[in-house]
């Protein structure tokens, strides 16, 4: 017997069928509450699984747009570094050795702490294996064995990078046997 059948017995054959009648109706009611009962977990589910998705999303954007950001503050800072580092260079040559080579070496150590900050790292060091995804060639330097054959000669420009992402690749000269 299955578990929505229910037999009644009574002894007037005319009210079994009244109440037979009213159980059929009573199943019908209980049939159509379980479609409408499973219609409304199956739509409660995919609105739970549409927002789990929407939360993975904003997540995801959100790291995005803060990796833009910071990329779009390194770019804007780069060049202004850049001439701080070659200046850092030459000062000492120019003014005598005196004193103003320490300021621009204090202001150069404030922007890479800065950077560090964001995540920044540079790339791109003397004898390091050339790796065209991370260094652009200017040019070659002859070398005297095969073990220094695509190794880095020289730097003429830092590369960074933040995590994956690489913001400018370093600018250097490689070795060729």
């Amino acid at each position: 017997m299955d578990e929505d059948e229910v037999k009644i017995e009574a002894e007037d054959p005319e009210a079994t069928e009244g109440f037979e009648a009213k159980v059929a109706k009573m199943r019908e009611e209980l049939s159509a509450c379980r479609k409408d009962k499973q219609e409304y977990m199956d739509g409660w589910q995919r609105a739970k699984a549409d927002y789990v998705n929407m939360l993975k999303r904003l997540e995801t954007d959100t790291k995005a747009s803060e990796l833009k950001g910071k990329v779009g503050a390194v770019e804007t800072l780069l060049p202004a570094f850049d001439a701080l580092e070659r200046a850092k260079e030459h000062l000492p040559a120019q003014a005598g050795g005196e004193m103003p080579a320490e300021g621009f070496s204090a202001i150069a150590k404030q922007l890479e702490s800065a950077f560090a900050s964001l995540g920044l790292e540079e790339i791109g060091k003397v004898g390091e294996k050339f790796n065209p995804a991370l260094h652009e060639a200017f040019g070659q330097d002859s070398v005297e064995s095969a073990e220094e054959d695509d190794i880095i000669t020289a730097i003429l420009e830092k590369g960074w990078r933040v995590g994956d992402t690489v913001i400018r690749a370093a600018k250097v000269r490689v070795g060729h046997f």
